[in-house]
Protein backbone atom coordinates (compact mmCIF):
# COMPACT_ATOMS: atom_id res chain seq x y z
CA UNK A 1 0.00 0.00 0.00
CA UNK A 2 1.23 3.48 -0.91
CA UNK A 3 0.04 6.66 0.78
CA UNK A 4 -0.10 9.75 -1.40
CA UNK A 5 0.10 12.92 0.70
CA UNK A 6 -0.58 16.38 -0.71
CA UNK A 7 -0.65 19.68 1.17
CA UNK A 8 -3.12 21.91 -0.67
CA UNK A 9 -3.18 25.69 -0.30
CA UNK A 10 -6.43 27.03 -1.69
CA UNK A 11 -6.84 30.57 -2.96
CA UNK A 12 -8.40 32.74 -0.27
CA UNK A 13 -12.19 32.88 -0.43
CA UNK A 14 -12.53 29.74 -2.56
CA UNK A 15 -12.56 27.16 0.23
CA UNK A 16 -16.26 26.26 -0.04
CA UNK A 17 -16.09 26.01 -3.84
CA UNK A 18 -12.99 23.82 -3.54
CA UNK A 19 -14.69 21.47 -1.08
CA UNK A 20 -17.71 21.14 -3.39
CA UNK A 21 -15.42 20.44 -6.36
CA UNK A 22 -13.46 17.89 -4.32
CA UNK A 23 -16.70 16.11 -3.48
CA UNK A 24 -17.46 15.86 -7.19
CA UNK A 25 -13.87 14.84 -8.02
CA UNK A 26 -13.99 12.12 -5.36
CA UNK A 27 -16.17 10.06 -7.70
CA UNK A 28 -13.40 10.17 -10.29
CA UNK A 29 -10.53 9.08 -8.08
CA UNK A 30 -12.52 6.41 -6.26
CA UNK A 31 -13.33 4.71 -9.58
CA UNK A 32 -9.66 4.17 -10.51
CA UNK A 33 -8.02 0.75 -10.54
CA UNK A 34 -5.73 0.39 -7.57
CA UNK A 35 -7.52 3.06 -5.52
CA UNK A 36 -8.12 2.07 -1.89
CA UNK A 37 -9.37 5.18 -0.06
CA UNK A 38 -8.94 8.90 0.38
CA UNK A 39 -9.62 11.61 2.92
CA UNK A 40 -9.43 15.37 2.99
CA UNK A 41 -8.51 17.30 6.13
CA UNK A 42 -8.98 21.05 6.71
CA UNK A 43 -6.24 22.75 8.74
CA UNK A 44 -7.43 24.36 11.96
CA UNK A 45 -4.57 26.86 12.20
CA UNK A 46 -4.23 28.06 8.61
CA UNK A 47 -7.24 29.15 6.58
CA UNK A 48 -7.35 27.60 3.13
CA UNK A 49 -4.87 24.81 3.92
CA UNK A 50 -5.88 21.18 3.39
CA UNK A 51 -4.23 17.79 3.56
CA UNK A 52 -5.28 15.20 0.98
CA UNK A 53 -4.39 11.58 1.73
CA UNK A 54 -4.98 8.88 -0.88
CA UNK A 55 -4.21 5.22 -0.44
CA UNK A 56 -3.25 3.23 -3.53
CA UNK A 57 -2.43 -0.45 -3.98
CA UNK A 58 0.91 0.54 -5.50
CA UNK A 59 2.73 3.58 -6.85
CA UNK A 60 1.88 2.85 -10.48
CA UNK A 61 -1.85 2.88 -9.73
CA UNK A 62 -1.46 6.60 -9.05
CA UNK A 63 1.40 7.71 -11.28
CA UNK A 64 0.33 5.75 -14.36
CA UNK A 65 -3.19 4.39 -13.87
CA UNK A 66 -4.69 7.63 -12.59
CA UNK A 67 -2.39 10.35 -13.91
CA UNK A 68 -2.34 8.94 -17.44
CA UNK A 69 -6.08 8.24 -17.59
CA UNK A 70 -8.58 10.40 -19.50
CA UNK A 71 -10.42 10.90 -16.20
CA UNK A 72 -7.41 12.76 -14.81
CA UNK A 73 -8.16 15.61 -17.24
CA UNK A 74 -11.55 16.04 -15.57
CA UNK A 75 -9.89 15.93 -12.13
CA UNK A 76 -7.55 18.71 -13.25
CA UNK A 77 -10.42 20.76 -14.67
CA UNK A 78 -12.35 20.51 -11.41
CA UNK A 79 -9.51 21.21 -8.97
CA UNK A 80 -6.26 22.62 -10.29
CA UNK A 81 -7.41 26.23 -10.59
CA UNK A 82 -7.94 26.41 -6.79
CA UNK A 83 -4.28 25.83 -5.85
CA UNK A 84 -1.82 28.58 -4.96
CA UNK A 85 0.95 27.53 -5.14
CA UNK A 86 0.63 24.30 -7.07
CA UNK A 87 1.11 21.43 -4.60
CA UNK A 88 3.91 18.92 -4.31
CA UNK A 89 2.68 15.33 -4.36
CA UNK A 90 4.63 12.84 -2.27
CA UNK A 91 4.28 9.08 -1.83
CA UNK A 92 4.98 7.13 1.35
CA UNK A 93 5.25 3.49 2.34
CA UNK A 94 4.75 1.99 5.77
CA UNK A 95 7.67 1.47 8.05
CA UNK A 96 7.25 -1.56 10.27
CA UNK A 97 8.25 -0.66 13.79
CA UNK A 98 9.08 -3.58 16.03
CA UNK A 99 10.10 -3.29 19.66
CA UNK A 100 13.56 -4.69 20.32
Amino acid sequence: MILEAVMLNIKRGFEQEFEAAMLEASCIISSMNGYLSHELHRCLEVEGKYLLLVRWQNLEAHTIGFRESPDYQEWKRLLHHFYDPFPVVEHFESVELRPR
